[in-house]
């Protein structure tokens, strides 16, 4: 029951959620499919081959979480735009996100280009892992600037509830990186056998399919945000300043997290060969998760941020803790049919002996937090659509730095533990983390609308939140005092 007393509307909601849910979901499904089938295909040149892609994508996942940053700011402000109906304010958005993201991507495009060798450096001890992978990012590094371009394209669309397009786009990018894998990798029609440098190459390729696909079925139904030029450019300092000051703290999130995998990726850098094999495979299936889950992230942060941009705060809080729920119902499920399936999945993906009995424990250890984690990332993204990115933030970075960070580091460098012991570390803080999040959650502190619209009702729905209404007092009265 809400507190308006009108009992929730699960009729309306559940297709509500599938209608974004699905489309996204699979998008990220079939990306993360496509990355399987690499593996597999790459599984054939050797374990070494998988550890050392696998770690060269870590890169990747650091350049990730530099922009994602400016994603979540610009979805925040895109979808509650939508929800009031306001164009300009959309176009806006979305050319703030787009230049931060092409800043992103020029920097990271350099580092994997031009220096890939000190890249590796980083990531791994491991000559013969670095060896492997440094060729491999070197191309690579070319398609960043295509993958950065669909990122954006697609947070627009998916702000404004055109999910369709960016799922179109994946297919073809996947069917492309599938079939130019098969071709590049072991020689095909004519061609050379290019191995590790194959599979590259033909991420570059699929890459551009994907960006080039989202501009031609933009095109086709005439979707006018993402091609009114002038007016994604036509902002003032002011415009600037509250859309930095509500990207900073997911900005300072993504890039804190995106650090702090680095640094335990160092370590895990630093076990045994077979560990980094196993550990290769199991990023590529935890992106099942992730990815899958992005559905209904997405649907969160454009369910949600739609009705707090329109002011109908009632609504946006009940939706939210439904999803929550829903998610982690769904994720369960999916956890449980992992622990099935992975004793083949792990041989398909090219593991055997040692390698294999590590990846089986550690997708056994993964499926007990899974849930857990889907659900704080869930709540996270609710947040921030609502327009509160600091919360999620701060417990995030506190947690990952004052407490896994030290655990893991300590008892690898001083305390020497096998790996196994010291896998499951990395996500210590992640039961604590939930249960403050599910207390913010109800608190509904969270809502904190930018436009106009969701502004002017704000105080009315506070009067049913006690810890919402102390907030604004304070908030009214600071502004007073200023």
């Amino acid at each position: 029951m809400s507190n308006t007393g009108k009992k929730f509307d699960w009729k309306k909601f559940i297709p509500a959620i599938a209608v974004i849910a699905i489309p996204v979901a699979l998008q990220n499904l079939l990306t993360t499919t496509g990355s399987m089938v690499d593996t597999m295909m790459i599984g054939r040149l050797g374990e070494n081959s998988v550890g050392a892609v696998g770690f060269a994508a870590q890169a990747s996942y650091l350049m990730f979480s530099c922009y994602w940053g400016f994603v979540g700011g610009g979805m925040l402000f895109m979808s509650q735009y939508w929800g009031a109906e306001d164009d300009d304010g959309i176009a806006r958005s979305f050319g703030m996100t787009l230049s931060f993201i092409v800043l992103v991507g020029v920097i990271f495009t350099v580092l994997a280009t031009c220096f890939p060798e000190f890249v590796m450096s980083v990531y791994t001890d491991k000559k013969v892992i670095q060896e492997l992978a440094v060729p491999y990012l070197r191309i690579v590094g070319f398609g960043y600037p295509f993958m950065l371009l669909s990122v954006a394209a697609s947070a627009l669309l998916r702000s404004t509830e055109r999910v369709r397009i960016p799922l179109y786009a994946s297919i073809a990018s996947v069917v492309t990186n599938i079939f130019m894998n098969w071709v590049l990798i072991f020689g095909k029609f004519g061609l050379p056998a290019m191995g590790i440098r194959g599979a590259a190459l033909a991420t570059v390729i699929a890459n551009a399919v994907n960006f080039i696909v989202i501009l031609i079925c933009a095109g086709g139904i005439r979707y006018k945000y993402l091609f009114m030029v002038r007016a994604q450019f036509r902002w003032t300092k002011a415009h600037l300043k509250e859309y930095l000051k509500k990207c900073f703290p997911i900005i300072l999130n993504e890039l804190g997290i995106g650090v702090s995998g680095m640094l335990i990726t160092i370590v895990l850098g630093r076990q045994p060969e077979e560990a980094i094999a196993a550990v290769a495979v199991f990023r590529t299936i935890e992106g099942l998760f992730t990815g899958f889950f992005a559905g209904f992230s997405n649907a969160a942060s454009i369910l949600v941020g739609k009705e707090v941009g329109a002011g109908a705060h009632e609504i946006a809080y009940e939706r939210a803790k439904r999803i929550i729920l829903v998610c982690g119902i769904v994720i369960l499920a999916l956890s449980v049919i992992l622990q099935f399936v992975k004793a083949p999945l792990l041989t398909a993906m090219g593991l055997s002996g040692p390698s294999h009995e590590i990846g089986s424990r550690i997708l056994l250890m993964f499926g007990g937090i899974i849930v857990i984690r889907m659900c704080n990332w869930g709540m996270n993204d609710t947040y921030r659509s609502a327009g509160d990115a600091v919360t999620g933030t701060t417990l995030e970075l506190v947690f990952m730095y004052f407490m896994v960070i030290p655990v893991v580091y300590l008892s690898f460098f001083v305390f020497h533990l096998p790996f196994l012991v010291l896998f499951p570390l990395i996500y210590c803080d992640e039961p604590i983390r939930f249960v403050l999040m599910q207390i913010h959650m109800y608190s509904a502190c969270w809502i904190r609308p930018v436009t106009e619209e969701g502004k002017k009702t704000l105080p009315e729905f506070a009067k049913d939140h006690p810890r919402l209404q102390k907030r604004l007092e304070r908030l009214n009265g600071r502004e007073a005092a200023a």
